[in-house]
């Protein structure tokens, strides 16, 4: 994937509350499996390394159906990547499946 794609990727993530910063990581939450691996592909991309996924929690969807939310930790080597100061701008510091708002 070309950095360029990745970083809009990344940026689209941060406004819908999936990727948060923490300290010097990313933090992406998703129910989507599939999202951890492309949200690998562009950390990968951009210079960065995929720390850790984990599975964090089940989350009901409807009234009869559970689904495994997944965690991934990410950390990109510059310090003052241009993703971070997006954050800054656009994000929040709890992602859209956090308890509390």
């Amino acid at each position: 994937m070309l950095p360029p794609v990745a970083e809009k990727k990344m940026q689209a993530w941060i406004r819908s509350r999936h990727l948060i910063c923490s300290g010097n990581f990313f933090i992406f939450e998703s129910l989507d499996y599939s999202a951890v691996e492309r949200f690998e592909c562009c950390v990968t991309s951009l210079g960065g390394t995929l720390i850790s996924v984990e599975p964090m929690k089940r989350v009901w969807i409807g009234t009869h159906r559970q689904i495994i939310l997944y965690q991934a930790k990410a950390s990109l080597h510059t310090p003052h990547h241009e993703l971070r100061q997006y954050w800054f701008k656009y994000g929040s510091l709890s992602t859209r499946f956090d308890e509390t708002p």
